[in-house]
Formats: C-alpha cells, structure tokens, sequence
C-alpha cells in the first residue's frame, strides 16, 4: 500500500506539547490532523472566509487511510479541499503516467473528499502535448481541477497563447467555482517583482497558488489585489503557499544559530531539498512560528489579502512512523 500504516502505539490521553513525552506515545496522523485544524480555527477567528487547502495529505481524510475506515469528520470540516500531486503523472518519473494502482488508491480517497463537499486540486508534472490533453480531460471527468505543471520548479507559467484549459471570465467568488488553477513557487525565471505581477496579471486562471515572498519581500496587500482581476476582467482567487511539516532555511523565521543550538523541534534535513528540514510538527515552539502569534506565517499571509494557504508537507507523519 502507498499509505504506511500506523506502526507506533497510541496514547490518546498524553498531551502532544508535553516535551517529556516519548514519540512512541504519539499518534502522528492525529497530531497533523490537529495542527491543521487549529490553523484552520486560528485562521478564521481573523479571517472567516480564509480557505485550508492541505496538499498530499489524503490518506488523513480516515481514521487510518483506507476507504473503508471511519472519517475523520473534524478534520474535513478544517479544510476547503485536498489538493494532490502526481495522480495522473509524474509519480515515478516527470512526464511518464503515474502506476494505475497508485492512481487508483489516490482516487479512492480523493473520491471521499469529494463527496464530502470539498473540491479537489491535481497537479500533474507532463509537458507532452498528448499527457497534457490526456491529464486535464481525466481529470475533468473525475470532477477535479488540475494543474498539468511543465517543471517540477514550478517556475513556470505555461505559454498564455495557447487555450486555457477551462478557461472563462466568470467571477470566481469561491473555491467552488474554480474551474482551473495556476501553481507558481520558484521566481527565479522573473528579474523584478513587477514583472512577475505583470506576468501573473496576464492570465486567466481563476485560482493562483504562489509562494507569498519575492526573494525576502513579502507581497504587499496592494500586489494581491493587483492579482486578484484575471486578464478578462473576471476575478479570482489568490492562495498562498505555506510548508508546515518541513523548515525552510530561506524562510524570514530561520534563526542562523539553529545549525549550533539545534530547537528540540528542528530534525534532518531532507536529502531531496538542500535547505529543507523535517520538523516536530506537533511541538509548540514550531506551530507558534506557524500560527497563533501576530508576527506568525499565518497571520503575515492573512494580513497580505491572500484568500487561503496551500498547506505543504501534510505528509510529514510518514516520516515519522
């Protein structure tokens, strides 16, 4: 199975922010469930339209990640929708179809999230015209919206000459009414903020999923509004990313002196991504830095007039079981 099972015992009367309490006493989906639904609570009590988008987290909408196990209702009511990478492809290799199985086990539980009124975003890492065609279409006929990415950067903006997939000049006042969506991070392709607002502004995506810093700088409220008009006059909304299962060493929050005195939260640094660290997700110090502070992740994106977060690393409790 994709999904790791629940290997370690369970003690659900400990308190997760007790720093004394050993890690074989966590239940690790549980407490990634619960800091979710606390930014989602947090989030609301300042913004109560601010949508919870956790991307590759699926296997949380049950007890323990099968279809078959009981929901986990707290959690679904916390979130706007599921957003999921490589369904279709890129799971093995970029640009190559994702193994039917692995689609399968995804769109089992993807189908659940669904039916449980929550819209589904897929991103797909294809660039040949023929996947491309083939990710939208199937994704369509499930009733999700996807993303065919042409990089794994995710630096680009695909050529705006060719036809939108979706593509409308309604005005999207909801995450409902998404007909299709862009995922932007990496800024490295743009030379100035303003050319990359510029960019942005051309284009006709009803839903924008971008980092919320330029280099250091953080989008002013008056940039989000700017994006938030699609080329056509139509409006849209504009989601920003935010990784809550990794730290990220070029993130503003990064102390310099964590690599000597090392937080009791702060773990490895992910092979995969130089710059990259997994972290104690359910420990407080790490999700004050998230929410529940003025100066929090949170709170900086909520005051920048973004629409919601986009939230990363949801995965994270597979490392640690």
């Amino acid at each position: 199975m994709i999904f790791l099972a629940l290997l370690l015992t369970i003690n659900l009367g400990c308190s997760s922010n007790d720093p004394e309490m050993p890690l074989e006493d966590l239940d690790f989906r549980q407490e990634m469930r619960d800091f979710v639904i606390d930014i989602s609570t947090y989030s609301h009590s300042l913004a109560p339209n601010f949508m919870i988008i956790p991307q590759n987290g699926i296997a949380l909408i049950t007890s323990n990640g099968e279809p078959e196990d009981p929901r986990a209702t707290a959690y679904l009511k916390a979130i706007d929708a599921n957003a999921q990478e490589d369904l279709l492809y890129g799971y093995e290799d970029d640009d190559k179809r994702t193994p039917v199985d692995v689609t399968k086990e995804l769109k089992s539980l993807l189908d659940i999230s669904y039916a449980e009124n929550k819209k589904i975003l897929v991103v797909d890492y294809c660039w040949t015209s023929s996947k491309v065609m083939k990710s939208y279409a199937e994704n369509n006929d499930s009733n999700y919206i996807s993303f065919a990415a042409p990089s794994r950067e995710l630096d680009k903006i695909p050529d705006t000459n060719t036809t939108l997939n979706n593509e409308n000049s309604s005005n999207i006042t909801s995450l409902k009414m998404a007909k299709n969506f862009l995922y932007l991070l990496n800024y490295d392709q743009f030379s100035t903020k303003n050319q990359l607002l510029t960019a942005l502004s051309k284009t006709n995506y009803d839903l924008l999923i971008l980092d919320a810093y330029y280099n250091e700088e953080i989008f002013t409220k008056e940039d989000v509004q700017q994006l938030k008009t699609k080329q056509n006059g139509g409006s849209r909304l504009v989601i920003s990313y935010m990784s809550i299962g990794e730290a990220e060493s070029y993130r503003y929050y990064w102390d310099s002196t964590w690599k000597k005195n090392t937080p009791d939260w702060l773990s490895n640094e992910n092979p995969e991504w130089e710059g990259n660290y997994k972290v104690k997700y359910w420990n407080k110090d790490w999700q004050n830095i998230i929410y529940a502070a003025e100066s929090s992740y949170t709170d900086k994106i909520i005051k920048c007039g973004f629409d919601g977060v986009y939230l990363d690393i949801i995965d994270a409790y597979e490392y640690y079981e």
